[in-house]
């Protein structure tokens, strides 16, 4: 007994497996988490270290490199790079994609430890590590400000009351604070005020220090109760601190408030963020690697209203943008796809059948086989996100083929005379094998992609599994349900009087057939000239894709834009921020952008004073004609006008590679251990990088020409005058370097006091000679007497990949430009530029495009083979599936001209959808071929007879099962809705290669059966004799 047999004669079996699939596939959908994406995100984690007022070379020399030593014995760290700037170092640990984010933070933590020794060590906190990506896109953005309250007092909900909050959810790795603005108080020194009463500036850090104390001071144990001693020693204000006595000059206390301003202010001054031009607190919150980005956000909006209840109605709380919700429209549009996808794919089947149960029979194979798919991507951990979705929407265009061909089958049976039970026996038999045969080969097409490595295997593995799955659904519910719901609704034609649709639909079909036979013959009276034509289908497909220009993941529009301004090294503080302004002004101008956040200055994720961030929120896709690309190009000449600084707009890539985030989308890393040399050809490339026709927004990371005073220490002097190095670099410091050097401890936060010279004093290096320090022997030695003045560049940042020091060229692509394109002429540039000993590499996206490239190759060659083998153990033959996979030539013909004539470039998705192509194209093959040899055997007609009679018979299953995974695959290409833009290339590539391949596939399939049978026959012959 054959599988359809078992399953026609047991119908309420049948039924109720049916409904047990359909079952467990509701409860599974309901399951599913959504996302964007699969989970394909390195393992990232960021080691912050600090040491107040270091330069960046001492950041680099004394606390990068011994924790890079350490780091770089940890088993499966992919790369390493750091950034060392003023007083920081981060250093970016990105591990590969098999090692657990968990074990890699313990191995750091360890490593920390192991290089604790060789840090300096007066680091105020040794190093820190969170699970994070520097360079990942927020997944929520939010804003504080208020009409009112002082920004230190916003500061203190934000940081304290929100931030702390949203650290804890599950999920969330980071919650950075853009503009930071704490309470700190200030103490301005006026230098001539210092000098006038002979008092050091170091005797006024050390006055404050010990004026403000916080001390266990013990308890009285009495004989009947013990009492705590609390003494008044905390200074909590600035006002507090105004009477503090510095020092007795001529019998008279010389008070704090004596020498300066004692003021309410902020930790960090040089530091600003604006919400839609009004000063704020921004909040950037970031979820770990490997988390649901859908979820992470829903659990912190669930804390929002309890947020806003407990702040007063004074501080506004503004999301300027919200990562999940452009994820819920792309999956939405997706889903909403799939379902017109049924539609026309169910139409398809009704206008070619005429007859409404015979149209449901195989229409229910659709939703069993989708529903059914939930079910096991629910048990495999999968999402519902665009890739998984998009296998669906695609398999629907051929899980119905399985059905048509059965269904087809049975009434050609019925036609015949045969009784509606007799014909679902005879007619499932004959056609089961077809229909495995279609089904595994369908699927084998897809065994290599689970076998790719990095970040395209990842991606595209649960793609092969969703569409896998669900076409092996459908093979079971053809060989199951559509032969027993044949046996028991199909009811023989009757004569009846049809309506006129019927009888013309009647008659088109009639007259395709007719040309088909007309053609046909004609094709097979000249074999000859049809394989001269199948040859040279097949070289211009194999130049085409030698020629053709490659791409890697394409860009979606999120509704964000993210952009770097960059102005000159050592710009001033207040000149930052009138460019920044100024930028803002053109931003805000435009019709398409709905709010914008801008942060200028040094601290919190920005490096360097020179440095700012944009984060822009667009309209609605239905508010705007343009999209994001396109307004990022309208906005480009328009910023370009701003002098003094320059800024680089991104569109946010779906998936982020690489822990390094740079002005520029693509980077090209260059290394050595010569650091003169390597900053001096560095340049030199970079300059010959802008050049290049096809890329943009060219700049690097090397920052070496920061104005900086160089302060030459005369050490006979000054040990003549009892003044030491460290006096005079400890006096520099506490006088520029914002020196904390006491801590106010409240119940809720601690808060630093600060001194420095007043702000006028800063501004001129020639204040410098109005300094004093205290000699041993107790006189005030003025700094110019030991030291001398000179003006010089030094470094702003310095680099490292691995343990190397490196800059990095980043850069973007113009519209229409390539990757690929662009990635080999800039290795061009570089064999003609630089010397041999400089090493240079793709890092991020441009390294995995370049991986990815030869994996795509590969992948197609081994689907082929593939798919070859498992033909060869179905038929048992080595020649057959040579005449099955004969029409893949005009496949990718088809589906490459295709991607041409919309000037569309060959990425990820339309290389998926090559790759399915040699799955469905083989389909018609195989309902000929089988046919021919069923009428070979059995009814011993001849090869070219056979096949004739196997084109004309299986005409109409062809054509159907082919107008259903065009209509399946019409409206990805059509694109529409959110993310469409970047779905659009598989859609193209599967349409272009079906609708040029099925028309070839009909008349090159027979003329190579034909040739290849009289080639087995003389093979035969050969062994005979």
């Amino acid at each position: 007994m054959n599988i359809p047999e078992l399953f026609i004669r047991r119908p309420v079996m049948t039924t109720l497996v049916m409904l047990g699939i359909l079952l467990f596939g509701i409860l599974g959908y309901r399951l599913l988490p959504v996302s964007d994406l699969p989970t394909v995100d390195f393992p990232t984690i960021l080691v912050i270290a600090e040491l107040p007022g270091a330069s960046p070379e001492t950041m680099a020399s004394a606390v990068a490199i011994p924790l890079e030593r350490q780091f770089s014995t940890i088993a499966g760290l992919d790369s390493m790079n750091s950034t060392n700037t003023q007083g920081t170092t981060r250093i970016t640990l990105q591990f590969s994609l098999n090692r657990n984010i968990d074990a890699a933070a313990q191995d750091v933590q360890a490593m920390i430890g192991k290089a604790a020794r060789q840090l300096p060590p007066d680091m105020p906190n040794p190093p820190s590590y969170q699970k994070v990506n520097p360079a990942d896109f927020p997944v929520l953005f939010m804003a504080l400000s208020s009409p009112t309250l002082p920004l230190s007092a916003v500061h203190e909900y934000a940081d304290t009351f929100v931030a702390q909050r949203i650290s804890m959810v599950s999920g969330v790795a980071q919650v950075s604070i853009f503009g930071a603005q704490k309470y700190a108080v200030r103490a301005q020194l006026d230098p001539k005020a210092l000098a006038t009463r002979s008092i050091g500036i170091d005797e006024v850090a050390s006055a404050i220090k010990n004026g403000n104390v916080n001390l266990p001071t013990g308890i009285l144990y009495g004989t009947h109760q013990a009492f705590t001693i609390e003494a008044s020693g905390k200074l909590n204000s600035a006002e507090a601190y105004r009477p503090l006595i510095v020092a007795y000059r001529n019998g008279s206390p010389v008070r704090l408030g004596e020498l300066g301003r004692v003021i309410d202010s902020v930790e960090n001054d040089k530091i600003a963020t604006w919400y839609n031009q009004v000063r704020a607190i921004g909040l950037a919150i970031y979820r770990q690697p490997g988390t649901n980005t859908v979820e992470v956000v829903d659990s912190i909006r669930e804390l929002l209203p309890s947020f806003r209840a407990q702040m007063p109605g004074s501080v506004n709380m503004n999301i300027l943008f919200d990562r999940s919700l452009s994820i819920r429209h792309s999956v939405n549009d997706v889903k909403f796809t799939l379902f017109l996808t049924m539609c026309l794919v169910v139409l398809v089947i009704f206008l070619f059948l005429r007859n409404l149960s015979a149209t449901i029979i195989p229409s229910l194979a659709l939703p069993m086989s989708v529903i059914g798919t939930f079910s096991v991507m629910y048990l495999l951990d999968y999402s519902l996100d665009n890739l998984s979705l998009m296998a669906l929407t695609l398999s629907v265009g051929f899980v119905v083929d399985d059905a048509i061909v059965m269904l087809e089958n049975i009434v050609r049976h019925m036609e015949m005379g045969e009784r509606p039970l007799q014909a679902a026996f005879n007619g499932s038999r004959e056609i089961g094998f077809t229909i495995l045969s279609m089904t595994l080969s369908l699927v084998a097409v897809f065994i290599p992609v689970l076998f790719m490595g990095g970040i395209i295997g990842r991606l595209l593995h649960e793609f092969a599994v969703t569409i896998g799955v669900a076409i092996l659904v459908s093979g079971f519910v053809s060989l199951s349900l559509t032969p027993m719901l044949c046996s028991r609704f199909l009811r023989p034609a009757i004569e009846k009087k049809h309506s006129r649709l019927y009888a013309t639909s009647e008659r088109f079909f009639d007259g395709m057939l007719h040309a088909y036979r007309w053609s046909l013959r004609f094709v097979l009276n000249h074999r000859l000239a049809t394989i001269v034509i199948s040859n040279l289908i097949f070289i211009v497909t194999v130049l085409l894709f030698m020629t053709f220009s490659y791409g890697f993941l394409p860009s979606e529009d999120i509704g964000q834009i993210f952009g770097f301004t960059e102005a000159a090294q050592g710009i001033s503080f207040e000149s930052m921020k009138q460019h920044q302004l100024a930028v803002m002004e053109i931003v805000r101008q435009d019709p398409n952008v709905e709010n914008f956040s801008s942060t200028a200055g040094a601290g919190g994720p920005s490096p360097t004073g020179n440095l700012g961030r944009i984060f822009v929120s667009l309209k609605p896709r239905s508010q705007r004609k343009l999209n994001a690309d396109e307004i990022i190009q309208e906005l480009r000449p328009k910023l370009a006008k701003i002098p003094g600084i320059q800024v680089f707009l991104q569109n946010p890539p779906p998936i982020r590679i690489g822990g390094q985030l740079t002005k520029g989308q693509y980077q090209f890393t260059l290394q050595s251990p010569e650091i003169k040399e390597l900053y001096e050809h560095a340049p030199r490339l970079e300059a010959k990088i802008r050049e290049l026709p096809g890329v943009q927004d060219v700049n690097s990371d090397l920052q070496i020409k920061n104005p900086q005073v160089n302060i030459e220490i005369d050490r006979d002097k000054a040990s003549a005058l009892r003044v030491t190095a460290n006096q005079i670099e400890d006096a520099l410091y506490s006088a520029y370097g914002a020196r904390q050097i006491s801590t106010i401890y409240t119940p809720i936060n601690q808060y630093q006091v600060i001194v420095e010279l007043e702000p006028r004093y800063q501004l001129d290096p020639a204040a410098l000679s109005m300094l004093y320090i205290r000699s041993s022997s107790g006189h005030l030695v003025p700094l110019n007497a030991v030291a001398t003045l000179s003006p010089g560049l030094g470094p702003l940042s310095l680099n490292h990949l691995g343990q190397l020091p490196s800059v990095t060229i980043s850069f973007n692509i113009k519209p229409g430009v390539s990757l690929g394109d662009a990635v080999t002429a800039v290795e061009k540039v570089t064999k003609a530029t630089l010397p041999a000993n400089i090493s240079t590499s793709f890092q991020g996206t441009a390294q995995a495009f370049k991986t990815s490239l030869q994996g795509m190759g590969l992948l197609l060659i081994m689907a082929i083979v593939v798919i070859y083998i498992v033909l060869g153990i179905l038929y048992e033959s080595f020649i057959h599936p040579l005449t099955i996979l004969s029409g893949l030539p005009s496949a990718g013909f088809g589906a490459l001209v295709t991607l041409l004539i919309f000037k569309t470039d060959l990425n990820i998705y339309s290389m998926v959808g090559i790759v399915m192509l040699i799955g469905i194209v083989k389909k018609n093959a195989i309902m000929m071929i089988d046919f021919a040899l069923d009428a070979q055997r059995n009814q011993g007609k001849s090869p070219a007879d056979a096949i004739y009679d196997g084109c004309l018979i299986r005409f109409r299953p062809i054509m159907m099962t082919t107008m259903a995974a065009i209509m399946g695959t019409l409206p990805i290409a059509l694109g529409f809705g959110a993310g469409a833009e970047a779905r659009r290339p598989l859609g193209l590539a599967v349409v272009g290669g079906l609708v040029f391949s099925q028309l070839i596939t009909l008349y090159i399939t027979p003329v190579f059966y034909i040739y290849l049978e009289s080639l087995r026959e003389k093979v035969k012959g050969w062994f005979r004799k």
